[in-house]
């Protein structure tokens, strides 16, 4: 799926997406090695002509480890409306041809919250007054409310 199917079917969710994976310029992008192990890297991501894409450096090893495995885009004309986009939308311009652009495909999005996550903790009472032992009742692990 393209990027603008999500927001023309999935408008909020692809809110969302933009939101913490667009918005805040850089996301973390993990490829497998030639040996097979993972290999985690921050990427560049942007939104253009309905698609996700990924620039990576030159020759990086990140771009090296997607190399045929990926939709590479090293048409000049696209690198070049690429640039120009970025250079209205980031305030900077990335130069044609120094870079690797990967359009990404989506298969599957999911968002996940996990609510008071950095919360207090949970507060524990003593459940019952026939329950209680002879510690005191503040060191009592009761029933979690």
């Amino acid at each position: 799926m393209h990027w603008s199917e999500m927001e023309n079917t999935q408008p909020r969710l692809a809110g969302l997406g933009r939101q913490r994976l667009v918005e805040p310029g850089v996301v973390l992008v993990a490829t497998i090695r030639q040996d097979g192990t993972p290999r985690l890297s921050p990427v560049e991501p942007f939104v253009m002509d309905g698609d996700l894409w990924l620039s990576m450096m030159w020759q990086s090893r990140k771009a090296r480890d997607l190399r045929g495995t990926a939709r590479a885009e090293n048409d000049p004309a696209m690198e070049r409306r690429y640039a120009d986009a970025v250079a209205i939308s980031l305030g900077w311009r990335p130069e044609p041809g120094q870079s690797h652009l990967f359009a990404v495909g989506i298969n599957e999005i999911t968002f996940i919250r996990y609510d008071n996550a950095t919360g207090p903790p949970p507060a524990w009472e003593n459940p019952s007054p026939s329950a209680t032992s002879s510690r005191p009742p503040d060191r009592h692990a009761g029933t979690p409310r």
